[in-house]
């Protein structure tokens, strides 16, 4: 069977699913239903007359034929985004659409009010924002742009750093008073990361400190904790960004450096040189405060 007999899309269907493991989550990335993915995997199998993919109770799991297709489809997709980049990259013209990779706390906490400038001093480039806690893949589009803490960002993209952010001790005003230390451990109780959100540098910190220990209630966004603390069920370590200016909580203790951040503005090299982006990574970095 040659790469050429199979169509694009249908390429693309058989590597969704082979990624995903799953219907669902093929029709998740194709953004369509998961009856047409379902339809669709039946229409291939039935015109190559080969079973592409065993179902079981862990999912989908491909065949060798199946393994073997979506194998060449990852090096077609790979050419195909390429030439997208380096084609979209000779765009000099501040005009377009820009997709942004962001996260939830950092867009309502810190980017929204920037995002609506750089609409109003650009009104030919359209901006989608892409609210996800998820890392996106850049080289394979997803986005166009990610804005994000890390602390080693990838080597393969091209990037500006533009602010530390720091991160504090919160708790609700009227509980605690602004100034007040950092409660001992077995003082109060404390709000921290469920296990689904995979935040190791705090759950370090609060075994450290022993907060763990005391931690009656964990939520797998910032957002939960946020709420968390707004309603009193405990103390958190949570970003200035989000909480310094908000009247019902109240700063315990100084930022803490270990727990410390850069925040990264990344796109992919072949975008480097498009109109449109350029023009939103030099407004963003401006606003923030590091232009250049």
């Amino acid at each position: 069977m040659s790469e050429q007999e199979i169509p694009w899309d249908d390429l693309r269907t058989i590597l969704a699913i082979a990624r995903a493991g799953s219907l669902s989550g093929a029709a998740r990335e194709l953004k369509v239903s998961h009856a047409t993915v379902f339809r669709r995997l039946g229409h291939i199998e039935e015109r190559l007359g080969v079973k592409l993919f065993e179902r079981g109770r862990g999912g989908y799991a491909p065949s060798p034929a199946g393994e073997e297709i979506a194998d060449a489809a990852t090096r077609i997709e790979a050419e195909v985004i390429g030439v997208e980049r380096r084609v979209i990259g000779r765009d000099l013209r501040p005009a377009g659409t820009v997709r942004v990779a962001t996260t939830d706390t950092l867009l309502i906490g810190l980017l929204s009010p920037v995002f609506a400038a750089f609409r109003e001093a650009y009104p030919d480039i359209a901006l989608e924002v892409s609210v996800s806690n998820a890392v996106v893949n850049l080289s394979r589009r997803e986005a166009d742009v990610a804005i994000r803490p890390t602390t080693a960002p990838p080597e393969h993209l091209i990037g500006r750093r533009l602010v530390t952010i720091e991160q504090a001790v919160y708790g609700r005003a009227g509980d605690f008073r602004e100034g007040d230390p950092v409660p001992a451990a077995d003082a109060t109780a404390w709000v921290g990361p469920d296990e689904g959100m995979v935040y190791r540098q705090l759950d370090a910190w609060m075994a450290a400190h022993g907060a763990d220990a005391y931690c009656r209630y964990r939520a797998d966004t910032l957002f939960g904790m946020y709420a968390a603390v707004r309603e009193a069920v405990g103390a958190a370590v949570m970003p200035r960004y989000l909480c310094d200016a908000d009247p019902r909580l109240v700063r315990l203790g100084p930022a803490i450096p270990e727990m410390a951040s850069e925040l990264w503005l990344l796109s992919h090299p072949d975008l480097r040189g498009v109109g449109r982006i350029r023009a939103l990574t030099g407004f963003v970095a401006e606003a923030l405060g590091t232009p250049g």
